[in-house]
């Protein structure tokens, strides 16, 4: 889970309190994983809450029972025949907030207790959690989004990552294979696969052997360890490159996020570029674009085949690319907010540092339109238009950004 501290008051506005240097030392110490469970109802969405792994840990957090079961059976009651019942993990973060919300718009399933879903808080690599939930619950499909995210930061907590990234969908997916029914897995990858690769725009069909971050290296290994999964037990795999996502409630840790920020409060902002005044682009993709990617592909997923941890025929296995198939420059993404917040921002322009980051991303999207129907609809600018209303609304006009 992307370390986003929620909370709900009794009128039920949620306020997002973050600070940037607690983000840099506590954003994903632990996964925190919230098991939402949909089905067909028509109550109105909202955003999760999340525990906060700086004051606890989330192994020890207190679950079972039979009245913990009987709620747990409760929310994920079908309303309809063709309702799907889907655990989505990571619901908390960035993505898994607007997926989670557009999954109970289209009559899905709910996000909070108040609305007649049961919040599971709890981590995925505890097993048993895992397990009990799926003997409550035959859970048709599985929306797996929580993960350790961010290129920069694998430099400071490389352990993190292998026990999110790599240890916990091991751990999601053993009990997956050995569930009966299995589910239809759907679960989040990443752009940064790409890595040092030089031909755009990127393509499934690409090599993507040469990671330049940890957090590469552990979607890539992600990405061979849904393989063998699939081979062995027949379980039914989409994994989802996403490029680049921001938008309202994104992480504070992105450039877009934290350039508005720093712009508002008169702070010079580092805008890098490549050797020999190289541009540095990315395929900026608006989250509600990603979400109907997401969706799309649980749509699409096939069943799996095993059953009792042993497979019984070929079972489905994709890799999408989700992006904007835009590339813009930084610097083109600094002149936009310029325009949006009427601010001038202080730029110092350095040099692209060794610490991941790749110079340019490109997302050739002609796959996921075929097979998904993915076809993204905001551009740069009116995406950013967008997040800037939310931020300066949020911040009671920045006046909150700028203290």
């Amino acid at each position: 889970m992307e370390k986003s501290s929620y909370f709900f008051t009794r009128g039920g506005g949620a306020r997002w309190h973050y600070s940037l240097a607690k983000l840099t030392v506590w954003s994903f110490a632990f996964l925190a994983l919230i098991l939402i469970f949909f089905l067909r109802s028509p109550a109105p969405s909202t955003i999760t809450s999340a525990a906060d792994p700086s004051r606890r840990s989330l192994r020890n957090y207190n679950w079972g029972g039979s009245a913990w079961e009987k709620r747990v059976r409760a929310s994920a009651r079908a309303r309809s025949s063709n309702g799907l019942t889907v655990l989505v993990t990571g619901a908390a973060g960035f993505v898994g907030t607007h997926v989670s919300s557009a999954l109970k718009r289209r009559g899905d399933g709910a996000l909070l207790e108040r609305t007649g879903v049961f919040i599971v808080e709890g981590d995925i690599n505890d097993e048993a959690l895992l397990r009990k939930l799926f003997e409550v619950v035959p859970f048709t499909h599985v929306m797996h989004l929580a993960a350790q995210a961010g290129v920069r930061y694998a430099m400071e907590n490389p352990g993190s990552y292998v026990h999110s990234n790599i240890a916990g969908f091991v751990n999601l997916l053993e009990v997956c294979k050995s569930v009966n029914p299995q589910p239809a897995i759907v679960w989040a990858s990443s752009s940064s696969v790409y890595g040092l690769n030089t031909k755009v725009p990127f393509s499934e069909k690409d090599r993507t052997d040469q990671p330049a971050s940890l957090y590469a290296a552990t979607k890539k290994a992600g990405e061979e360890i849904a393989h063998t999964y699939n081979h062995i037990y027949g379980l039914s795999l989409t994994g989802l490159r996403f490029f680049t996502v921001y938008g309202p409630w994104g992480r504070p840790d992105m450039a877009y996020f934290f350039f508005t920020k720093d712009i508002l409060k008169g702070k010079q902002i580092a805008i890098f570029e490549a050797a020999n005044h190289g541009t540095v682009a990315r395929d900026f993709t608006y989250i509600d674009d990603i979400v109907k990617g997401c969706l799309g592909a649980l749509d699409t997923a096939e069943k799996s085949t095993g059953s009792g941890g042993k497979k019984r025929g070929p079972a489905q296995l994709r890799v999408f690319n989700l992006g904007n198939t835009s590339p813009v420059p930084v610097s083109e993404l600094v002149s936009i907010l310029e325009r949006l917040l009427k601010v001038k921002a202080k730029r110092n322009i350095m040099k692209l540092p060794r610490n991941g980051d790749v110079q340019y991303t490109h997302a050739n999207i002609s796959y996921a339109q075929r097979e998904l129907g993915y076809k993204p609809t905001t551009d740069l600018q009116s995406g950013l238009k967008k997040f800037v209303r939310w931020y300066l609304n949020y911040y009671s006009d920045g006046k909150k950004a700028v203290e």
